[in-house]
């Protein structure tokens, strides 16, 4: 086992071979959009990024169904089914089936299966002192999915959410892989800052996050300023919140913007200084707007600085 569950890590990785490891990941969780086929497409957007974060390539997956049969038309499952199954065709992976079971909430999403280089696993504890914080997309889709439950999201901002939700991660992994990337991780249910910690408790590193660097989808801002941020955002600020530190004049809707708990968010990598400008042309090549957020120190190992 080269990666388990020491590091709260993406995935774990087991060595098969000198030159193959296997990577093993699963996610699932109930709605956030309207539309089936787009659910099926970010759940499983969602569990394939979990590979794309530990540097690896997905190979097969497997549905996860928990369908309430007597209460939703088949061709709704159809569609949420037909949404997982073209997210993993996109990715170069192939759908090997999966399970279901009968249950009174929706829940649906998939495990997959990918492999990596033994030594080019990227890891929660991988980022070294001096590297520049990169990250691939934008914060925002948990408030704006409490604020669409709410009937108060614009078809814009659901529009902007969805787009962010339904990119696949893949892109992001081949510059990780160019560009020498040993410690990222993927932006998901724990928010910005909860993940960023794990990477700075994992490397035993810290971090020092420039608020207004951050990208955040512009009317996640109004719907966080109405209240509209999600429970899992607040418990997220609140488990961060001995370990993360302010600097300046603080502002509390964008804290719980970094802490907003994502669906199928961006990547978040450490690089190395000569790296960072290839890297963003890099990103931008291929349709992704990367921004540098902040960057890595020695000092305060596993705790984070947000500056205002």
């Amino acid at each position: 086992m080269l990666v388990g569950l020491g590091t709260a890590d993406d995935a774990g990785v087991f060595r098969l071979t000198d030159e193959i490891a296997l990577i093993q990941t699963l996610d699932f969780f109930t709605p956030i959009v309207n539309d089936p086929y787009l659910f099926g497409r970010i759940a499983a957007v969602n569990a394939l990024s979990d590979v794309y974060a530990m540097g690896g390539r997905p190979l097969t997956a497997m549905n996860i169904c928990c369908f309430p049969v007597k209460d939703l038309p088949v061709e709704t499952f159809r569609e949420i089914l037909r949404g997982g199954m073209d997210a993993v065709h996109e990715a170069g992976a192939v759908l090997a089936g999966g399970h279901s079971v009968e249950d009174p909430e929706l829940k649906y999403g998939l495990s997959v299966t990918g492999v990596v280089h033994p030594e080019k696993i990227v890891t929660n504890a991988g980022l070294r002192a001096g590297q520049v914080l990169v990250l691939t997309k934008p914060l925002g889709t948990g408030v704006i999915a409490t604020a669409l439950k709410a009937g108060l999201a614009s078809p814009q901002a659901v529009e902007q959410a969805v787009a962010v939700m339904t990119a696949l991660n893949a892109p992001a992994a081949e510059v990780m892989a160019a560009c020498g990337v040993s410690g990222a991780t993927d932006i998901t249910g724990f928010g910005l800052m909860g993940h960023a910690l794990e990477l700075a408790q994992g490397s035993g590193v810290g971090m020092v996050i420039q608020a207004a660097q951050v990208p955040i989808i512009p009317e996640a801002r109004d719907m966080a300023s109405m209240g509209l941020v999600p429970l899992g955002s607040h418990a997220n600020k609140n488990f961060c919140a001995s370990k993360v530190r302010t600097q300046g004049p603080a502002q509390e809707i964008v804290m719980d913007l970094l802490a907003d708990a994502q669906t199928s968010g961006g990547m978040l990598m450490g690089l190395d200084p000569d790296q960072v400008d290839t890297a963003l042309a890099m990103l931008a090549q291929r349709g992704i707007k990367g921004a540098v957020i902040g960057e890595v120190k020695a000092e305060d190992p596993g705790t984070i600085t947000v500056v205002f």
